[in-house]
C-alpha cells in the first residue's frame, strides 16, 4: 500500500488571459443584471439611490472594459503605479482592478 505524500499543484502566478476573461464576463453580466433591475424598479422614492447605484455600476462596467483592454495589450494583473504583480488572490476577487493594495490605498 502506498501513500501518495506529493503535494498539489503550485497555483500559478496570475490568471490566465482565459480565466480572467470569464472572471470579467461574469462581473459584466452580474452589474448589467443589476442595472437592469434598477431600471424595470422604475422611479419611485428610492430614485436618488439608485441613480447612486447606477452611476457605481456604470463606472465599473467601465473598469472591466479597461481590464479586457489590459488583457489584450499584455498589462492585465500588473499594477499600474508600482508596475509590481497584483496578487491573483486579489484579481480573483476583484478582476478588473488596475492596482495592488498598496497602491489602491495610497489612491484613496
Amino acid at each position: 500500500m502506498s501513500l501518495d505524500t506529493s503535494q498539489p499543484a503550485a497555483r500559478p502566478a496570475g490568471l490566465t488571459p482565459h480565466e480572467a476573461r470569464q472572471r470579467l464576463a461574469h462581473e459584466r453580466a452580474s452589474r448589467l443584471t443589476q442595472l437592469q433591475a434598477i431600471d424595470e424598479a422604475g422611479a419611485g422614492e428610492g430614485e436618488g439611490v439608485m441613480s447612486a447605484q447606477k452611476d457605481v455600476i456604470k463606472r465599473v462596467l467601465t473598469e472591466i472594459d479597461a481590464a479586457f483592454a489590459r488583457i489584450q495589450d499584455g498589462t492585465y494583473g500588473i499594477c499600474r503605479s508600482c508596475a509590481k504583480p497584483v496578487p491573483v488572490e486579489r484579481l480573483e476577487i476583484l478582476p478588473y482592478t488596475p492596482f495592488c493594495v498598496p497602491c489602491q490605498r495610497k489612491a484613496v
